[in-house]
């Protein structure tokens, strides 16, 4: 009888490296905040939305993980604390906002490699498919080889912004003129789309979890990586858009030629170039750390009865779950012809729905189990908790009516994103017409 596969487990390094690609991969993304939120704005809203936003996401993270750091994370707090119905819910959002979410990291790679040769946009699709599936490769290899490309990858996006930073200072012999900090004559349109700009290029702390398993000594190592990326982000983060309101380059030339024009303005091309190959290792290392962590949830799901058995199927070398890693890259395959901006604001108003159920786990297992060994534990009462993820539901609320009330094509994605998270009720009830067991 034939054992199953040894799983090599990531190590806490490699871990910091994989959270920061499925969180971030750099301010690549970042070019529209100051079109959107204006050179008084723009700061602002860069340090006061992680705040509110990603804050209240990690240490929910961490103490659902610390309960159980198991794999399928987030799907499996969500189901056991609210039960297989709102359980499924959790797993069907993550996996349609994942697949927007993923279809535009192989379009900013081509976006990013134009600026070497133009005529690359030409070939988008080619280009793009190459990604998708080489990517896929890479993840049915197993997560250490993901944790270790992830590693160098992560060295390629943070070295030209360091180097472009340093520039900036070298040559910037004068003092820092930071306009002061006001959020006056921001459209409230304007102001949803520099909040999803900013959401999205924050997201996924909960992703992470998926792979638990997978990871040695989870609960500390989770604990310590966390925080170390998000440091790491919001130091990038500030810098890059510091760097570029320094700058004085033109907010519609950043948004349209993105970072590497920024590069070629402080020193040169040669800065350029190195910033544009930042952003291509960017894009690669975010795709394959979400295609790691999304590529888990239906395989869990499967195990669980709640989508079909195939999909939970592992490689028989390598014991990673290779039908659902295959299923993810088709489906992005067939979607990488979407604009950015609307990808941004479905990816981030999907996501934020799974994200409140994760907030009513939180409160539902504090309330029901209170007394369950909890590694992690956030220092605040039930009161405090329902405070607490008060905060992002109003900057999600103000992101997501900025969108609709847009008279602009903001608004068409937004009620896209609102329709795809209703066919989760669709589904459900097919599940159980199809009278799958354990619904």
């Amino acid at each position: 009888m034939s054992s199953s596969p040894a799983i090599k487990k990531i190590r806490p390094l490699q871990l910091v490296a994989v959270i920061f690609f499925t969180v971030s991969g750099g301010p690549y993304g970042l070019e529209p905040l100051l079109s959107y939120a204006g050179e008084h704005g723009a700061l602002l809203l860069l340090m006061l939305t992680p705040i509110v936003w990603d804050v209240p996401a990690i240490f929910t993270v961490l103490e659902l993980n610390s309960m159980m750091p198991i794999e399928g994370g987030y799907y499996r707090w969500v189901k056991y604390a609210l039960g297989t119905r709102w359980g499924f819910y959790e797993g069907w959002w993550t996996w349609l906002y994942t697949f927007v979410d993923l279809a535009i990291y192989p379009v900013l790679f081509v976006q990013y490699a134009s600026f070497f040769y133009p005529e690359l946009a030409a070939y988008k699709i080619p280009v793009c498919l190459c990604i998708i599936w080489a990517s896929a490769g890479l993840n049915i290899l197993g997560i250490v080889p993901v944790g270790r490309v992830s590693l160098i990858l992560g060295v390629g996006v943070l070295t030209p912004f360091l180097v472009l930073i340093l520039a900036f200072f070298y040559h910037h012999t004068g003092g820092l003129n930071i306009p002061s900090p006001s959020l006056k004559g921001i459209t409230y349109p304007s102001m949803g789309m520099a909040l999803y700009t900013v959401m999205w290029n924050c997201l996924g702390w909960d992703n992470v979890t998926t792979y638990a398993e997978e990871v040695e000594k989870p609960v500390r190592s989770y604990l310590v990586s966390v925080f170390t990326a998000f440091i790491l982000v919001l130091v990038v983060y500030f810098f890059a858009i510091l760097v570029a309101q320094q700058s004085h380059i033109g907010f519609i030339t950043l948004t349209d030629r993105g970072f590497p024009e920024l590069g070629v303005l402080i020193s040169g091309r040669w800065l350029g170039i190195m910033i544009a190959a930042g952003g291509m290792a960017s894009t690669l290392g975010i795709y394959a750390a979400v295609l790691l962590s999304v590529s888990r949830v239906p395989k869990v799901m499967a195990d669980d009865g709640l989508l079909p058995k195939w999909l939970n199927k592992l490689h028989s070398k390598f014991g990673t779950p290779y039908v659902s890693i295959i299923i993810c890259s088709l489906v992005v395959s067939l979607m990488v012809l979407w604009t950015f901006a609307d990808l941004l604001i479905i990816d981030v108003t999907v996501y934020g729905a799974g994200l409140f159920l994760e907030y009513i786990s939180l409160i539902r297992l504090r309330l029901s189990e209170p007394d369950r060994p909890r590694p992690f534990k956030i220092p605040l009462n039930i009161a405090g908790l329902c405070l607490m993820a008060l905060l992002p539901l109003v900057v999600y609320a103000v992101a997501l009516s900025g969108a609709l009330v847009s008279t602009g094509k903001g608004i068409i994605p937004a009620v896209f994103a609102v329709c795809a998270l209703l066919t989760a009720e669709l589904v459900w009830w097919i599940i159980k017409w199809t009278k799958l067991p354990q619904v």
